[in-house]
Parts: structure tokens; C-alpha cells; sequence
């Protein structure tokens, strides 16, 4: 069966209506993802554009068809080893995931995620990187690519947007040996679902999930082309797709001629004014980690 009979054949655990802006890949990312692990599952969502967009719900309303809590932003994966522990403790088997963005996730909650990691809590922490804070107005986060324009690294006279590289989540949970963590990308749906189904699979360990997230309204670019830049992150390797299952790296996409970061970067307003040089930062900083991992993978 290929992914799209997989998911046109699963009940739709998101429930139509949701105030998501048009374009927006999270919410497709979280109703792929719900299609994959199914009615079994209990979610945490702390505040972000996926609770912001009703998923969670408001006055015993929900926006998901599976049992939902709102967890505070720094404490998510804390809220899921209770919930999991809860229901071990009852003898049930049920996945229990988070869907948070990567302010969430790199920033305010990064301790207790890595805590729960260190420990192997058998959970699965999934974060949706659209490179920012962007249920409050676009703010930087510590997952925002150098250069980007956001309403903390503004551009003008002074400012020339983030003067930080982006940090890469994926590779810092990586040292905390998970069972399972994988990179994902709506742009590439087959993979995407494959480590979902690979994700729920896991009985013996922490498994984290990162999905490249593009921001129509944020970045600056038309909703209608939202898997094109989310494909063409990937084409360049500044966002790589790969997987680590008990301690053996893989690619699973491979670009053998990857394209210049420069073809993503012209696709929206919020890399409009980085110049030739911001640009060469940028690609000499992807050329590396990418190397990162080639010497991983081995």
C-alpha cells in the first residue's frame, strides 16, 4: 500500500475548520501524522499555531478527535511521561505525542525534552520547525535561520535580521541517543509517513520526530507554495532528511547536485535583504553540518 492509500484510507482525526492560515504545512504535517498513528492516541500541544488554530479547543471544545492537553511551553515533554506513565501503570498501551513548534520545543522546553530524552521515556516528541515564534507575531526563535527578517531581528539601518546561525535541534537530540529520530518533510510525503509508522513502532525508547515547517504568513510567500519551499529546503541541504533508529544514521533522501541556498532564499520576503555574503555564510554553514552528517552516516 503506498502512502496515498495509506492515508486516504484512515479516519481523519482533525476535524474540518480549523483557523490555520491558508497554506499552512503544520496543520497538514499534524493531520498526516494523527492519520498514521491513529484513534489510540493521546496528544500534547503547548501554546503555538496549532493550539492558536483550535486543535486543542477552547471550553470542552476540541479541534482534534483524539484526547488533547495544552501543555505550558517549557514543559511538554514533561506532561507526556506522566501521561504515559499513567497508563503503563494501568497496563494500556497508547501512543502518546506532542505536537510542538520549535520555540517550544529549542527554546523554552528544551530542558525538560532533554531530560525526558536522557531518561528514554518511551514517548514521541514531534516538533514542527517553522523557524520562529509565529502564533505571536514572528518573532525570532533559536531554531530561525541566519539572515531572517522577523519583528525581534527587524531590517533597516541597524538591523540586518538574525545574526545567529540556526540551531540545529535534530542533531543536539541526537547526542541523547534516542531509540528512533528522524527529520521530516511535508514535501516529501511517502518518507514522512514511513517514519511515522516507523515512530509508533518503537516500544523501547524516546523517539523524536522534526518537520521542516515553512511560515506562508511569517516568511513571506504565497500559502499556495508552501511544498514547493518546503522541497526546496530540501534540495539544498538546508534542511537534510534523514533518520537515526538504535544508533544507525541514514539518509533517506540524497541530493546527488544540491542546489545553492540561494534559490530557497529567493523565494520569500524574509531573506530578501541578506546580501551575496550573508548568503555564502549561510551555504557555508549548511555545506558543513551536511558534512556532519555525511561522517556520521559513514
Amino acid at each position: 500500500m503506498n502512502y496515498i492509500e495509506l492515508l486516504d484510507k484512515q479516519p481523519d482525526l482533525v476535524t474540518p475548520g480549523t483557523s490555520a492560515c491558508q497554506g499552512c504545512p503544520a496543520e497538514l504535517s499534524l493531520r498526516s501524522t494523527l492519520k498514521v498513528l491513529g484513534e489510540n492516541t493521546i496528544m500534547c500541544i503547548p501554546p503555538g499555531c496549532m493550539a492558536g488554530a483550535g486543535c486543542v479547543g477552547w471550553n470542552f471544545d476540541s479541534g482534534l478527535k483524539v484526547p488533547v492537553h495544552i501543555t505550558l511551553l517549557d514543559n511538554t515533554a514533561a506532561v507526556l511521561t506522566g501521561i504515559k506513565k499513567s497508563y503503563e501503570a494501568d497496563g494500556r498501551d497508547v501512543t502518546v505525542a506532542s505536537f510542538a513548534g520549535d520555540g517550544a520545543t529549542s527554546d523554552c522546553g528544551f530542558q525538560s525534552l532533554s531530560a525526558a530524552a536522557e531518561r528514554g521515556e518511551n514517548v514521541i516528541y514531534i516538533c514542527y520547525d517553522n523557524e520562529g515564534y509565529m502564533n505571536t507575531g514572528f518573532q525570532r526563535s533559536g531554531s530561525t535561520t541566519k539572515g531572517s527578517m522577523t519583528t525581534t531581528t527587524p531590517v533597516g539601518e541597524v538591523g540586518k535580521g538574525k545574526e545567529q546561525q540556526k540551531k540545529d535541534l535534530p542533531l543536539i537530540m541526537a547526542m541523547h541517543n534516542p531509540a528512533y529520530l528522524a527529520t521530516l518533510s511535508p514535501s516529501h510525503m511517502s518518507d514522512f509517513v514511513k517514519k511515522v509508522e516507523k515512530a509508533k513502532s518503537i516500544k523501547d525508547g524516546f523517539v523524536y520526530l522534526h518537520i521542516f515547517s515553512p511560515c506562508p504568513t511569517g516568511w513571506g510567500f504565497d500559502g499556495a507554495k508552501s511544498i514547493e519551499v518546503a522541497r526546496k529546503a530540501v534540495e539544498t541541504n538546508l534542511f537534510p532528511l534523514y533518520e537515526i533508529d538504535h544508533g544507525e544514521y541514514k539518509f533517506t533522501v540524497q541530493n546527488k547536485n544540491p542546489k545553492p541556498v540561494s534559490e530557497l532564499f529567493g523565494m520569500m520576503k524574509k531573506f530578501r535583504h541578506v546580501s551575496e555574503q550573508g548568503i555564502q555564510e549561510v551555504q557555508n554553514y549548511v555545506d558543513k553540518k551536511y558534512k556532519i552528517l555525511q561522517s556520521l552516516v559513514g
